[in-house]
């Protein structure tokens, strides 16, 4: 399947500055999927829904795979709010070890908070990939970051990269995740991730216990997908699912599979959000 009238697609984005109408290149952009056959096109966009087919549910678990299903269409417009140009800066613009150090709160934001090593960094990297200008450190040591990471998407959105907690988290992530979090006005959604291999460990709790606190709106991200096998990875998805529909009220109920790697599921995760920061309406939401 391919993704017919492409530029004009990407001409559909909700903008704020004059977009170039045409496809964009690089690694983990669209035009790099629209050559390959469906079924791969499939399962590197939309992972999820290629693991459906592997997964048996259990009585009373719902699978979520389609609640945010948009077209190839609608993920081409969203890579337009990826792609830099002289007047759409793509950049990092600061760090900050507490709240009132932060950038003024003056668009959309979306924080990316974790468990130290997994892949918090890699992910925003490869979310960028197609601004490859914009530095964002990488380690394979735990508790790398150590602060918050402010990163400017034009005037559309701010990601802001959070330290991980854990294993050599920093001594005071506790009030500066909580500050941030429970403060935070722009704070539109808050992007959990887990690992995709090992699931949700108990230091998960510190992140999904104050989010459930302060009533926020998450996602849960499983990341490295690359290193499990389909049954294994489905396996740990219908666990996870079962944990999101019986133990949480503010998480987003479908889980979102990506990996740094393969760029597996980062093109619907750059498509959700240019949506939830109210830059890409999608006619299936």
């Amino acid at each position: 399947m391919s993704v017919p009238g492409l530029s004009a697609a990407l001409a559909g984005f909700v903008p704020r500055r004059a977009l170039a109408v045409r496809a964009h290149t690089g690694p983990g952009a669209v035009s790099q999927v629209l050559h390959l056959p469906e079924r791969q096109q499939r399962r590197l966009v939309f992972p999820l829904q290629e693991l459906e087919r592997c997964l048996v549910p259990r009585a009373g678990t719902k699978l979520h795979v389609r609640t945010f299903d948009p077209s190839l269409e609608d993920i081409a417009r969203a890579e337009a709010a990826f792609c830099p140009a002289p007047s759409h800066r793509i950049d990092y613009v600061s760090s900050a070890e507490r709240l009132d150090h932060a950038p003024a709160p003056s668009r959309p934001e979306v924080c990316f908070i974790g468990r130290s090593n997994v892949g918090k960094s890699s992910l925003i990297k490869a979310l960028f990939s197609l601004a490859p200008e914009v530095q964002v450190r990488v380690s394979k040591k735990p508790g790398h970051t150590k602060k918050m990471n402010f990163f400017q998407v034009g005037k559309y959105f701010t990601l802001v990269d959070m330290p991980g907690y854990g294993f050599k988290a920093p001594k005071d992530f506790v009030d500066m995740v909580e500050a941030y979090l429970k403060e935070r006005p722009n704070l539109t959604r808050t992007f959990l991730l887990i690992d995709g291999v090992v699931g949700i460990q108990k230091t998960d709790s510190i992140a999904i216990e104050m989010c459930e606190e302060f009533s926020l709106p998450y996602v849960m991200v499983l990341t490295k997908i690359d290193k499990a096998s389909k049954g294994y990875l489905a396996k740990q998805v219908l666990q996870i699912q079962e944990f999101v529909d019986t133990q949480t009220q503010g998480c987003f109920p479908q889980l979102f599979p990506v990996s740094s790697v393969t760029y597996s599921g980062i093109h619907l995760l750059r498509c959700f959000l240019a949506h939830i920061t109210g830059n890409l309406h999608i006619n299936s939401s």
